[in-house]
Formats: structure tokens, C-alpha cells, sequence
């Protein structure tokens, strides 16, 4: 599975962005969706799950400023962020998760640039 990673821009403190992750292949099948962000100097960090059931996960900086979303006839993850901050500057990943027996699946997409100015 490849996964695209898209929508990272430039955007002013208070804004908004909505990243896509576009896979090649059926998102039915991972068990885990997510985007982890690294910022310059810092490790990489966990931003935002989302099973196959859609139950999400957040990690507390971003609670209720993003959202994690899937379109799997899209076979697209969404991160809608929103009151960003200039703490948010990262390059996001994507992330797919897939466990089947006997064999694990990890799989990550290219970064995609976001950058705050205050």
C-alpha cells in the first residue's frame, strides 16, 4: 500500500487546514489509520487515530481543534485542523496499520509541510 499525503501549507495562527491521505490500495483492511507530525528537532509524534470502526484517538494538545476522519470509498484519511497554532508546525505523516496472521503491515506516507506564522 502507498499512501499520498497532501493539503500541508502555509496558514496564519487561528486558521485552518485539511490534510488528505490518499491510499493506493483498500483502507478496509488496516486496522489503524493515522497522522503523526515531527517538528524540527523534536521526535515523531502520535496526532491522531482512527479504527476500522471509526472510533478515534487524539493526542491532548489537539483535542478539540482536529479531527480524523475516513472515506473509505475514498480510501482517504482527513485531518481537518482547525485553530492552529504555531505549535502545530510539523511535517505530517501518514500511517496505516494492518495486522493479518502471521504478518504485520506498516506502512507510511510521505510528510507533508505545515507551517503557523503567529
Amino acid at each position: 500500500v502507498q499512501l499520498q499525503a497532501s493539503g500541508g501549507g502555509l496558514v496564519q495562527a487561528g486558521g485552518s487546514l485539511r490534510l488528505s491521505c490518499a491510499a493506493s490500495g483498500s483502507i478496509r483492511s488496516m486496522n489503524l489509520m493515522g497522522w503523526y507530525r515531527q517538528a524540527p528537532g523534536k521526535q515523531r509524534e502520535l496526532v491522531a487515530t482512527i479504527t476500522k470502526g471509526s472510533t478515534t484517538n487524539y493526542v491532548d494538545s489537539v483535542k478539540g481543534r482536529f479531527t480524523i476522519s475516513r472515506d473509505d470509498a475514498k480510501n482517504t484519511v482527513y485531518l481537518q485542523m482547525n485553530s492552529l497554532k504555531p505549535e502545530d508546525t510539523a511535517v505530517y505523516y501518514c500511517n496505516a496499520y494492518r495486522v493479518v496472521p502471521g504478518n504485520v503491515g506498516n506502512y507510511w506516507g510521505q510528510g507533508t509541510q505545515v507551517t503557523v506564522s503567529s
